[in-house]
């Protein structure tokens, strides 16, 4: 049972049916068909004559009449009958034996009682003979008969034959099945083995099938998984390492505060000094909290988003009061621009999350004096910078996730362009990069509203189902 739960087995199994079943239709379309029209065209040609032989007759039928119409007919044999007497009999001796008695012969008496010309097949002496009956003018009836042996034998070789061809087909179909079934199971053994070693985190070793079928597409869509988990799986080694690292910085900024305020020598502009460094420090640990706790709210489906009607100059002008003090800060002067009015649909916290995300972006990872713009046109919120930009390698990255490009000029999580994207696509829009000389812009477009539908967009609302 276990042999023929395989492959190779139900394959060559499935050939041999499929083989046997035409085969089948073949026989039962085939022989029965092939003799019945070999035995009824003997019968044809076999009446053809006679009724030309009686058309020809001129004078009451004799001995040589009946040799020569037997002659003229190719028949075994041709008897001619008055009631129930044979009168005279012309037969091939060699061929068919005695001529026996045929004054009862069925398809004589048919004739003799219909006055028309009759034709079947008898058994006689244990041999099948085609005959046809033809009354003549004078009473009786000229009946000719032909041996089907030589018919009847070739459709026995006809049916030896497609027993034989129906045999070996048979097992050539099994053969070429279990030989094909063997190659492409082995293809998908290859395919069980590679999915293991995926399974078990072994992205080392691709996924090979030369094949141009089916099997050697799911062995390239294999391939792709493979790569793709592997960029994910270093990834996460590396979000790991920096999260572990990004972690571990601020806790031990902050123990180190908490010891030194644990001293008593302090002055209160030392302490304050300190107490600013720990808040910065959390923050830093709360910004990186948020961050998981997007993405892990992103994957499971559970964020809520609200789509309405805002401005998004009023999103822009929002950003700038938000997050000048950082820019001071850090040295970089912010410009709020709107090039143009207009209503798009979003959700106002998280389209401001957006901004946040891209203007902090600007802020870190560019060198102190950069100007950052905010621009708000009617749709379209842009973030630009006259920063030295992102080289052109490293464009396609800038969106995924767990990714710091190299040279960067400050530490993070490299979760906030990547959630960023996500939370755009959720609300209908596009977060894009459009790098150009001399500038980095990233550009978020949302779906823009009309002044007719504002009333039923304040309803919808868009929530993720919980995967």
């Amino acid at each position: 049972m276990h042999r023929l739960r395989r492959v190779g087995a139900r394959l060559s199994l499935a050939l041999a049916v499929v083989v046997a079943g035409a085969l089948a239709v073949v026989w039962i379309a085939l022989v029965p068909t092939l003799q019945h029209r070999l035995v009824n065209g003997r019968l044809v040609l076999l009446a053809q004559s006679a009724r030309q032989i009686a058309r020809s007759e001129k004078s009451a039928p004799d001995r040589v009449f009946i040799e020569d119409a037997a002659r003229t007919a190719d028949a075994n044999r041709a008897v001619l009958l008055r009631g129930t007497k044979t009168l005279h009999v012309a037969a091939d001796s060699r061929r068919t034996g005695p001529a026996g008695n045929v004054a009862q012969d069925p398809v004589a008496l048919h004739a003799a009682a219909t006055a028309a010309l009759q034709r079947g097949v008898v058994t006689r002496d244990d041999e099948p003979f085609a005959e046809v009956a033809v009354p003549d003018r004078y009473g009786g009836v000229i009946l000719y008969s032909a041996s089907l042996r030589a018919t009847l034998e070739n459709v026995d070789l006809v049916r030896s034959r497609l027993i034989w061809a129906g045999l070996v087909a048979l097992g050539l179909a099994v053969l070429v099945g279990w030989g094909a079934a063997s190659a492409f199971a082995r293809r998908i053994r290859r395919l069980e083995r590679a999915a293991d070693r995926i399974a078990a985190g072994d992205f080392d070793e691709p996924v090979v099938d030369l094949g141009r079928d089916e099997v050697g597409e799911l062995a390239h869509a294999f391939d792709r998984m493979r790569s793709q988990l592997a960029r994910l799986d270093d990834a996460r080694r590396a979000f790991i390492a920096n999260a572990s690292h990004e972690l571990r910085t601020p806790i031990f900024s902050v123990g180190g505060f908490l010891e030194l305020l644990q001293e008593d020598d302090l002055d209160a502009e030392t302490r304050a000094e300190f107490v600013d460094a720990m808040a910065e420090q959390m923050a830093r640990l709360s910004k990186l909290a948020g961050d998981l706790l997007d993405l892990s709210r992103l994957d499971a489906g559970g964020m809520r988003i609200e789509l309405e009607p805002l401005s998004l100059a009023a999103v822009a002008t929002d950003l700038g009061e938000e997050l000048e003090s950082l820019a001071v800060r850090r040295e970089h002067a912010l410009e709020i621009v709107v090039d143009a009015a207009g209503s798009a649909l979003g959700d106002r916290e998280r389209v401001l999350q957006v901004g946040r995300a891209l203007v902090d972006n600007a802020l870190l990872h560019t060198p102190p004096g950069t100007h950052v713009r905010v621009v708000a046109d009617g749709c379209i919120l842009r973030v630009e910078d006259d920063g030295p930009g992102i080289p052109a390698e490293h464009r396609d990255q800038v969106f995924a996730r767990f990714t710091r490009l190299d040279g960067s000029r400050a530490s993070g999580s490299g979760l906030g362009l990547a959630i960023a994207r996500e939370l755009a696509e959720r609300m209908g829009g596009e977060l894009r990069l459009e790098p150009a000389d001399g500038r980095t812009a990233f550009v978020l477009e949302l779906p823009s509203v009309s002044t007719g539908n504002r009333g039923e967009v304040r309803a919808n609302r868009y929530e993720d189902p919980v995967g």
